[in-house]
């Protein structure tokens, strides 16, 4: 008796303390991000501007995510989808960024602000207590796939499809981390494998299929980005001047001074050390979201669609949105707040073990 007493009241503190470590951890994360993005701009004369404000996007969405979901999480999540699903249609030129065409162009950011909007709407469903509400929630994530449609994103339509059967088989999943590993493979396969068609180490079937999906034009991007990460792997060119370095034939005019791939755009401008601290606050996300006093559902949904704007990412220039990676930030916070109000349970068996304060 004495010993459980005890537990009961220590572990809610360890958990707080848990968080705080997490929260210090992604500081520093940040923080190294913007603080490497200066120094290889110092040393290569480079413009880290649109580093830095990605940086300060994700950390002031998330910061609002966090107050939002502990104060109201069903309307904080549910007023993150609405907005995502207006700029979409109301103004999708709502930041300053390329005004490229397809594929090159925002087509990444809208896909990867509606595959957001799903991923709030399905966290919405699953704080809000069962019944009408959820129901109509759930119809609303659901809806986002056809918003897609109307709005004329095939990748859109994809991505959304994909956040919400994430999110309903969360339902029956009993380890949160099972489903988050999943989710990292998933992102790094997806950026193997571009890094590998850049290479051209692919067999020639599987290249040429790919490329035909993703335009030649993108590919030589890749194939450029390589070689101005193997001309300087430590400092790499420099923050925004992979336009200065590169140039492709008549036919494939450089769309907008970008790769076109998160993975690849870091790796030649802030060379190997850059890509780490991108590898590194990926690897956070997903810890935070393993140790959020969140339902699994939660988690998972948020973490469904965070994985799908990573993968956006790894093939398009979506973080070059600050939209986007606002809303990314949004969404990380509300998924890893800590409501102030009790949340419906999980309704599966890793429950107990989140009230005592562990996570499956």
């Amino acid at each position: 008796m004495g010993s459980t007493g005890w537990s009961s009241r220590s572990e809610p503190g360890a958990g707080r303390r848990r968080r705080g470590l997490s929260d210090v951890a992604g500081i520093a994360v940040l923080g190294g991000c913007a603080a490497w993005a200066l120094i290889t701009a110092t040393a290569r004369a480079g413009r880290p501007e649109g580093v830095l404000l990605a940086v300060l996007a994700v950390a002031a969405g998330y910061a609002g995510g966090r107050i939002g979901g502990a104060l109201v999480p069903v309307a904080t999540s549910c007023t993150v989808a609405a907005g995502g699903l207006c700029l979409v249609f109301a103004s999708p030129q709502a930041v300053p960024a390329p005004n490229t065409t397809t594929p090159l162009g925002g087509a990444g950011a809208t896909a990867a602000l509606l595959a957001l909007s799903t991923g709030a709407a399905c966290c919405a469903a699953w704080a809000a207590r069962p019944g009408g509400l959820r129901i109509a929630l759930h119809l609303l994530s659901a809806g986002t796939v056809a918003a897609a449609v109307v709005a004329g994103s095939g990748a859109g339509a994809a991505a959304c499809a994909g956040v919400v059967l994430c999110s309903l088989a969360a339902a029956r999943l009993r380890r949160r981390a099972i489903g988050l590993a999943a989710l990292g493979l998933g992102t790094v396969l997806v950026a193997g494998l571009g890094v590998a068609l850049a290479q051209g180490a692919l067999p020639s079937g599987l290249a040429s299929c790919l490329e035909g999906q993703l335009s030649q034009r993108r590919v030589l991007l890749w194939h450029q980005a390589l070689d101005l990460a193997e001309a300087d792997p430590v400092l790499g060119a420099g923050p925004g001047r992979f336009e200065d370095y590169s140039s492709l034939p008549t036919p494939y005019p450089l769309p907008d001074g970008r790769p076109h791939s998160a993975v690849l755009q870091v790796v030649a401008e802030q060379g190997v050390i850059g890509l780490a601290l991108l590898a590194a606050a990926y690897c956070w996300l997903l810890h935070v979201l393993w140790r959020s006093g969140r339902s699994t559902q939660v988690v998972l949904a948020a973490g469904a669609a965070l994985t799908t704007v990573a993968v956006l990412a790894t093939v398009g220039n979506a973080l070059s949105f600050t939209t986007v990676t606002a809303g990314a930030g949004l969404l990380a916070g509300i998924a890893t707040a800590q409501p102030m109000g009790e949340e419906p349970p999980d309704g599966d068996a890793a429950a107990p073990a989140r009230v005592r304060g562990g996570r499956e």
